[in-house]
């Protein structure tokens, strides 16, 4: 096999991993990043002393990472390493309960049942289906092209398929909950996952049930050194490679010839490549690197992910009543998920959710500290004055985080810095600081993600999270992998 020149645009992980994979395979890649480093959303921030990760804050399935390390003949223990956590989340409700969500299905249905007085029968079949739903129809759809005629004729998908029943897709993911538990913070609870995908659960269908297995079958884990890490490993991992980096080097187009692709336009520098990978929002890929508005206009029709404003608080005490994740529920669940996604305002009693990595990352503080990512689910950026509203909300979450903890907060916090959809969106060049691209509020919106490759332009593909499969570190790693296997396929059919 002839080797070929790969551009890929941006080092996010889905950029990174696939700079590995294709690496590996024998190709000569090179990464285009705007950035001063690697890592996209996966950043970093220090201030005062304080260390926070600016992304993804939830880590699962951890073979993902080691996968790529096997795959490139490198030892993972030294480079990256993880451990699991007992708790996967703590809940805490306006009524004064609080909930541990254990990584263990016995002992989060335990739980359940000591807490809340759920039948522990109905949480250990519900994760039992969510098991059997992941392992039968999701792997195989998150592993392979939902594009590709192959994936569809294949023998576990036909096998897979049969374990989809009608309520999956066509019942949102509240109705179901509501079948499936007596208690309402129960339903609440398990709700919660349709935001995982930036999804509404009264109207992402229950197909997003699955998703509860990987936190309380498979187990959350902490990154040793924070989320960062991640990043860390996959950067040297591509260098031992061979692969190159450019950073600081936006791309301003992606050069065609014909109906292919021929490599990237950097300032005024053109890069030739047999191969262009698209680590970016696909949005902006359609709008400012192919210049195609009709395509750019289609993907603006499709109702987006929800955003986010995240305060990184640094705080001079310890709170032993709050684990590593925590989330702090709304009163009024459907009405927050309303507010947001059809009135596009931030809700007047926001679930809160708050990471703090110096949990099990001392260094991420000074001591006797705490850095909290205080994150409330927002709406997509339609030109609210976000300075006015993320002011409203700060004094919401503070008397809503002090009331619920029965604790001081304001006069703790000692370091601050915000972040709301506009900076994503001027940021990441995230369409309207959507977090994941299209949403997944209708029963058939996981086959209206856009495919990992182009329909117009061979040699061009892409990976990350407003693509198939999605949104989070998980999906974006096998999206790489999707791209990766696209690839080869493409060149024994000597389409690239």
């Amino acid at each position: 096999m002839r080797p070929r020149k790969v551009a890929i645009i941006g080092s996010g992980v889905a950029g990174l991993a696939a700079a590995i994979r294709l690496a590996v395979a024998g190709h000569a890649v090179v990464v285009f990043e705007k950035n001063d480093g690697p890592g996209g959303k996966l950043g970093v921030l220090e201030k005062d002393g304080f260390r926070f990760d600016t992304g993804p804050s939830l880590f699962v399935q951890p073979e993902n990472i080691w996968e790529l390390f096997q795959l490139a003949g490198e030892p993972t223990g030294s480079e990256f390493s993880c451990s699991a956590v007992p708790i996967a989340c703590r809940y805490f409700f306006e009524s004064g309960m609080c909930v541990n969500g254990f990584s263990s299905a016995e002992k989060f249905s335990g739980e359940l049942k000591e807490k809340l007085k759920e039948d522990p029968g109905a949480v250990t079949k519900y994760l039992a289906s969510a098991q059997i739903l992941y392992n039968r129809l999701a792997s195989v759809f998150i592993n392979h092209s939902l594009h590709s005629a192959t994936t569809w004729l294949n023998k576990a998908t036909l096998r897979g398929l049969l374990v989809v029943k009608p309520a999956y897709l066509f019942s949102s993911l509240a109705n179901w909950n509501r079948r499936c538990f007596k208690k309402a913070e129960t339903r609440q609870i398990f709700n919660r996952f349709a935001t995982y995908s930036g999804s509404n659960p009264y109207a992402a269908p229950a197909m997003l049930s699955l998703i509860s297995h990987l936190e309380h079958n498979q187990g959350v884990f902490a990154v040793c050194g924070g989320m960062f890490a991640i990043v860390t490993a996959l950067y040297e991992l591509a260098l031992k490679r061979g692969v190159v980096f450019h950073f600081d080097s936006a791309v301003r187009e992606i050069l065609r010839e014909g109906h292919s692709a021929r490599g990237v336009r950097v300032g005024e520098t053109s890069h030739e490549a047999d191969i262009v990978v698209a680590n970016a929002d696909i949005h902006w890929v359609y709008r400012h690197l192919l210049h195609d508005e009709s395509r750019a206009g289609k993907l603006e029709r499709k109702e987006g992910s929800s955003g986010a404003v995240v305060f990184y608080w640094g705080m001079n005490r310890t709170y032993p009543a709050l684990d590593l994740h925590n989330v702090f529920f709304s009163s009024d669940y459907k009405k927050e998920f309303e507010q947001i996604f059809n009135q596009y305002h931030l809700p007047d009693d926001p679930t809160i959710y708050v990471n703090i990595s110096s949990k099990t990352e001392p260094g991420h503080a000074p001591q006797n500290c705490e850095n909290w990512f205080v994150m409330v689910n927002a709406p997509v950026n339609i030109r609210q004055n976000w300075g006015v509203e993320k002011e409203r909300l700060r004094e919401m979450v503070i008397k809503k985080l002090e009331r619920m903890l029965n604790e001081q907060v304001r006069k703790h916090i000692i370091s601050e810095s915000v972040m709301d959809p506009s900076d994503l969106e001027k940021r990441d060049f995230a369409y309207r600081g959507s977090i994941y691209g299209a949403s997944s509020n209708s029963a058939l919106s996981a086959f209206g993600r856009h495919p990992n490759f182009s329909s117009q332009f061979a040699g061009l593909y892409f990976c990350g999270g407003t693509v198939h499969p999605g949104g989070g570190i998980p999906l974006c790693l096998k999206s790489a992998k999707i791209v990766s296997d696209l690839v080869e396929k493409d060149i024994q059919r000597n389409r690239i």
